[in-house]
């Protein structure tokens, strides 16, 4: 039979580069480039000519965010949690910054920002008020209310504005925030004028333009709510694409959401409203805006009315959302963090991590927690695999003499083997079914260190400063002591930049196990195998270095339960061939 396991290699190899130059243009090279992107429209706020949506006049400029900031009168905004201020023309919550969040690792590095003001570029505001058919002097985004009571909003310490618009409506605005992320908005309108009159109050959060994102495909972007008791997902491409959804809901919420950022309008949970997600566009520029309009009401002479109204705006952490959840009965206001369809695995991994972080205080440490407890529970049938694989690998002497031997006839080929497997007391299919069990883990562990805020920034030891990011060393800087970017090199850059420790701890361990393993039958398929913790390197390097740091541990776990099982065989192992050839002695004698 004709060998031609060399021909095949080279086009496996040269296959395998393919997939990791498409890899690098498809994907790796896009993200790169919004990162690029992204940071340059921060930095580089310059003046020009965009047109805006309703209030924007087609002549304004988008101004540097602070001299937008500066043009209008403001009350500060200090919680424990956001700082920032509020603008009293339009009444708008429109400038805030979280305290606890950095752009950086850095502790020195710049607050995250929110909410910015319409006339910056990318604006992200809140505003709420009425409507009215036929009613003049309703207040607008340009009307300026004037403050009556408080001086700085902070918790327990509300402030009151209001609006005279003579012609017999007195509008009254009390905000109130709590020492997290939660505005209360209580909106009172007075009929000092002789006739009924009927209004409907409104919310809205309405971002300008969106800042190039990043993220990929790992989380959800766009338009977010739970209305009619379900959950409503839009990303910004099929926002655009889509135009104006609607939705009648008892309750529920909505707004925008970036991967770890929210700012959602609450309404009366007891009203029925009306909410709608759609996009509008002003001189080439998108904008989105999540909304709800409340019930009509009348309202008659010598009489008020107050609506209450609340908005979220800020990081989406699960115990601080699940509390709203519970206190406000905001309905599955935690699953504003994308859980993904694997919920029911994301929700208890993420809760075990939780756990494990309380008592270790790294969530390093804890993903390793977590990995031994996997291992544990799937203790048994793992020993039922790796016996299953010691006993093939045992028996691949007679495997060989067999295909040697019945290699024209390959059904008595596969005839003679079954036989063999059943002497043996063999299922082949044994070392796979316990590993097909530990995916939806794998899945939900990637899931959960791409999306949750807890893992941002999160440190392990050392180098490692962000179990979200990828390991920031490479083995072509010599592990940082050579001051160059990797990631500049034309095609590879991206894949090469984060080849770092972790990165090939994992590819070491995992070419390890794999070589525990009973080899492929088919030279060709053992050359593939072979190539695959390679490959696989590269792939996942760009990734959160905590998922590699759970697979380098998971898969040095799994070498020690296999070296034990194969010795208890008394199969020889690849440790052992190694062990040999560093004290000289021959495979039989060790161990």
């Amino acid at each position: 039979m004709p060998d031609n396991s060399n021909r095949n290699t080279v086009i496996f190899v040269v296959l395998a580069f393919l997939m990791l130059m498409a890899y690098q243009v498809f994907v790796m090279g896009p993200q790169a480039k919004r990162r690029e992107a992204e940071l340059k429209a921060r930095q580089g706020e310059q003046a020009q000519v965009v047109p805006g949506a309703k209030a924007l006049d087609q002549t304004q400029v988008y101004l540097p965010r602070a001299k937008v900031v500066g043009q209008s009168p403001r009350l500060q905004i200090d919680t424990p949690s956001v700082s920032g201020s509020l603008s009293l023309r339009g009444a708008r919550i429109d400038d805030l910054f979280l305290k606890g969040y950095r752009e950086t690792v850095d502790p020195k590095s710049p607050a995250v920002e929110l909410l910015r003001p319409e006339g910056a570029k990318f604006a992200w505001f809140a505003e709420f008020g009425w409507t009215g058919a036929n009613l003049p002097g309703l207040p607008t985004p340009d009307t300026v209310w004037t403050l009556v009571e408080g001086q700085v909003l902070s918790p327990g310490k509300p402030v009151v504005l209001r609006y005279d618009n003579g012609q017999g409506l007195v509008f009254t605005r009390k905000i109130e925030v709590d020492n997290k992320f939660m505005f209360t908005v209580s909106d009172t309108v007075a009929n000092t004028t002789g006739a009924v009159l009927n209004l409907t109050p409104y919310g809205s959060i309405q971002r300008q333009g969106v800042p190039v994102q990043a993220n990929g495909a790992t989380a959800h972007e766009g338009a977010l709510g739970v209305l009619d008791k379900e959950l409503r997902l839009i990303k910004y491409k099929a926002w655009k694409k889509d135009g104006e959804k609607n939705f009648s809901s008892d309750g529920g919420w909505l707004g925008i959401t970036d991967k770890y950022w929210l700012a959602a309008m609450v309404p009366d949970q007891a009203e029925n409203v009306h909410a709608s997600f759609r996009v509008t566009q002003a001189g080439g520029v998108d904008i989105y805006e999540s909304a709800f309009v409340a019930q009509s009401r009348n309202v008659a002479p010598g009489q008020s009315l107050t609506h209450v109204s609340r908005l979220f705006a800020g990081a989406k952490t699960a115990p601080v959302l699940k509390a709203y959840q519970t206190d406000l009965k905001i309905p599955r206001f935690v699953d504003a963090v994308d859980w993904g369809t694997l919920y029911f695995f994301t929700k208890p991994i993420f809760w075990l991590l939780e756990q494990f972080n309380s008592v270790l205080h790294n969530f390093g440490l804890a993903i390793l927690a977590l990995t031994v407890l996997v291992k544990l529970v799937f203790f048994y049938p793992y020993n039922l695999s790796y016996a299953s694989m010691t006993k093939m690998k045992k028996i691949q002497p007679d495997v060989e003499a067999l295909r040697t031997k019945y290699k024209d006839d390959p059904a008595k080929q596969q005839q003679e083997m079954m036989a063999l497997y059943q002497r043996e007391k063999i299922n082949p299919l044994m070392g796979c079914l316990p590993m097909l069990a530990t995916i939806p883990v794998f899945l939900a562990l990637f899931k959960v260190l791409n999306v949750t805020i807890e893992m941002r920034h999160a440190p392990f030891f050392g180098w490692i400063q962000d179990l979200s990011a990828p390991d920031p060393t490479s083995i072509f800087t010599l592990f940082g002591l050579i001051p160059w970017d990797p990631s500049i090199v034309p095609f590879v850059g991206n894949l090469i930049a984060h080849l770092g420790v972790w990165p090939l701890a994992y590819g070491i361990t995992t070419a390890l196990s794999m070589a525990m393993s009973p080899p492929a039958p088919d030279p060709t398929q053992q050359a593939m195998m072979k190539m695959m913790p390679i490959i696989f390197t590269f792939v996942l390097a760009p990734l959160a270095v905590g998922l590699l740091i759970y697979y380098s541990w998971s898969n040095l776990l799994t070498i020690l339960q296999q070296y034990v099982v194969m010795r208890r065989h008394q199969v020889e192992t690849p440790i052992d061939r190694m062990w040999a050839r560093l004290t000289g002695k021959s495979p039989a004698t060790t161990g």
